[in-house]
């Protein structure tokens, strides 16, 4: 990401950040402002963890949704519910649902993914 691109944030799941201050609206103008594109697919993606502690089941649930292999084609994630009330238990056990979109932000105004590029400009993106 170009130095215009960095917002405050906090580790959340190996490899991924956590956007603070900015929702998903705020996060697409500032990335619209710096002339890049902040695209979204429709549908959404979700996973119910069960634990103890809340915040640890959480980063389970995100990083679950992660491993997801539609996921892994965008460089991004919108969180869009979590469901986490001190009542949702089941046998005694807090359980915490998430549901996500896959969001994805680059230079160009038309959504491509590396895969989609010839073998000889996926070292150029690569590199850029």
């Amino acid at each position: 990401m170009p130095e215009v691109l960095r917002f405050e944030s906090e580790p959340c799941a190996p490899g991924w950040r956590l956007v603070k201050n900015l929702d998903g609206c705020g996060l697409d103008r500032k990335i619209r402002e710096a002339g890049w594109t902040f695209f979204w697919l429709a549908g959404e993606i979700g996973a119910t963890v069960f634990g103890l502690d809340e915040q640890k089941t959480l980063c389970r649930a995100v990083e679950q949704i992660l491993a997801n292999p539609g996921s892994a084609e965008f460089n991004s994630l919108e969180i869009m519910r979590v469901a986490s009330e001190a009542s949702k238990r089941f046998l005694g056990v807090h359980y915490v649902t998430v549901s996500a979109r896959s969001r994805h932000i680059q230079g160009s105004a038309f959504l491509f993914r590396a895969k989609d590029l010839p073998v000889r400009d996926r070292a150029r993106s690569a590199a850029a």
